[in-house]
């Protein structure tokens, strides 16, 4: 088994786990639902939960409208709690005019009847007088107080309550009956147990067969030639299956309700998170684009905005190149997708183009024939499209001449054949009798002036000067010229001699041939054969803009 097997098992093995973990906290943290009761233990006794003493949200007898009469079971609505203004509660039902004492004695029996069968509502006392309730007595905190208050005021004849309950605070009772939430919540929990591990054998079940179905890469490349579809397609059918599993598990244990909640905070979570990773985002959609488009291909030799170099391959997140200089640069995908690419592999023919000046005085189109001739001696340069040379600009001392020449680049070193070619048409020009001047200045002055550089030059030692005098003598003028053409075309002679003896070494061929650098594509075609956990979204088999 290979590294990438292993990696990709425990990578699965590792997100598997994580699902399971998950669907054990919310199955654990719900258990209640797999019963078909209410959550009333822990949170409670913490005063944290809203709903009341099962006891208490039965509805209440109507208390009896004449003296001696029996009570008919009325069924109350259940208004919402009435705000409580320093220590008193006021039901907002309307008041009888003709209030009786039976009737306020039939309160307080219904009232203490009821505090009776709650638990930490026993030591409560009510007394009630012309419909007003006071409430005395202790309550262990001030959840407890609340409910007697609540309670009290669901009744019909209630006029007002008077809080006047002692808040203990006592440890004992909050410790119990927080005691008795857990030892509820812990049968609740034992009860449940079988039901939980059917809803974990069904997840897991559906899960698996998500995941199995997700690694059938054969499969869904045939649906799709492009390899990154292919991936976000199996990846959105195992998350699919999981979500599946997870709606089955708990609609079985019947807390369907929790997905909704789950899946609301997923989605508050998943705009926070989306703001935060918007620029990963924007580089998954641009790899998405770019492996349908395919601009380039693996060995392509491109450049994209400033940064040249072969391709190597195209990721889920960055486009990886290997720059002529045999170093691996690793450029977003983002910024490729916006970026002006320019591939030269896409017409391997490549148009390069060099200048050389030629003397003023001499036949600029005798010397481009020249320049040609030599050019097309060049085993890289193509007949067709034919190699041609311009006249470009006429300077104060020279005539510039632009060569522009065709190579096939697929075989051709791009460089090494510009710099081969400026030679051979350099030698070419300077043997057959073209010179290739530097800039001359030529500088004239009076006869006064002339006459004093004269008497300096009889007055000194040296003889030598930077500074070259025309005169009006044509005679000395031609004479100084031909001076420098015999001292010029000596030097010339002389170098390449030297240039005929150097060529001659060891290894001299490797300077004169202008095949591409095989080292440079030994390293392009390693990085390419390396394996990698990210997958290579270039598919020769896909269309290419």
């Amino acid at each position: 088994m290979n590294t990438h097997f292993d990696r990709s098992t425990i990578r699965d093995f590792i997100k598997a786990c994580g699902q399971m973990l998950l669907l054990l906290s919310i199955l654990f943290a719900f258990p209640v639902y797999a019963a078909g009761e209410e959550v009333t233990g822990i949170t409670t006794a913490l005063g944290i939960d809203t709903a009341e003493n099962p006891a208490a949200d039965k509805p209440l007898l109507d208390a009896p409208s004449e003296e001696g009469a029996s009570a008919s079971p009325v069924v109350i609505p259940e208004p919402a709690p009435p705000p409580i203004i320093s220590g008193e509660s006021t039901n907002n039902a309307q008041i009888e005019t003709t209030p009786t004492p039976q009737k306020d004695n039939d309160i307080r029996q219904r009232i203490q009847g009821i505090f009776s069968e709650i638990e930490g509502l026993q030591a409560v006392n009510v007394s009630v007088t012309q419909g007003v309730v006071t409430l005395t007595g202790e309550t262990p905190n001030e959840k407890k107080a609340q409910q007697a208050i609540n309670l009290t005021n669901r009744l019909t004849d209630v006029v007002t309550v008077e809080d006047r309950i002692d808040r203990t605070l006592d440890v004992q009772d909050n410790v119990t009956t927080v005691y008795q939430g857990l030892k509820a919540q812990a049968k609740n929990l034992v009860k449940a147990l079988p039901l939980l591990l059917v809803g974990i054998v069904l997840f897991a079940l559906v899960t698996w067969f998500g995941s199995w179905l997700s690694n059938r890469k054969k499969m869904w490349q045939r649906l799709t030639p492009n390899p990154f579809v292919a991936e976000l397609l199996s990846q959105t059918v195992k998350v699919i299956f999981i979500i599946f599993g997870l709606i089955l598990a708990l609609s079985l244990i019947g807390a369907e309700t929790i997905l909704g909640t789950l899946l609301g905070g997923a989605g508050v979570i998943g705009i926070a998170v989306g703001f935060a990773v918007k620029d990963t985002i924007e580089n998954y959609i641009a790899s998405l684009m770019l492996s349908i488009r395919q601009p380039f291909r693996a060995r392509d030799h491109i450049l994209i905005n400033n940064q040249e170099g072969i391709v190597v391959r195209l990721t889920s997140r960055a486009t990886i190149l290997m720059t002529l200089d045999g170093n691996q640069l690793r450029i977003p995908n983002a910024e490729v997708f916006k970026a002006t690419i320019l591939n030269y592999t896409k017409n391997p023919e490549r148009r390069f183009t060099f200048e050389l000046g030629v003397d003023a005085n001499d036949d600029p189109l005798a010397a481009i024939k020249v320049g040609l001739d030599a050019i097309h001696t060049l085993a890289f340069v193509l007949d067709e499209p034919k190699a041609v040379a311009v006249i470009t600009n006429v300077g104060d001392s020279n005539i510039i001449l632009e060569f522009q020449i065709w190579v096939d680049q697929s075989d051709t070193d791009f460089s090494k054949a510009r710099s081969i070619a400026i030679r051979e048409t350099k030698h070419a020009l300077e043997n057959e009798g073209f010179s290739l001047p530097e800039p001359i200045y030529r500088l004239r002055f009076n006869s006064n002036l002339e006459k004093a550089f004269e008497h300096m030059q009889a007055n000194t030692d040296s003889a030598k000067s930077d500074m070259t005098i025309t005169t009006n003598t044509p005679k000395v003028t031609d004479k100084n010229q031909n001076e420098d053409n015999s001292v010029d075309d000596k030097d010339k002679k002389q170098a390449k001699a030297r240039a005929k003896l150097i060529l001659r070494g060891r290894n001299a061929d490797e300077v004169l041939n202008a095949r591409p650098d095989d080292k440079l594509m030994e390293k392009v075609e390693q990085e390419i054969a390396e394996s990698s956990d990210e997958t290579d979204l270039l598919n020769n088999n896909s269309p290419q803009e």
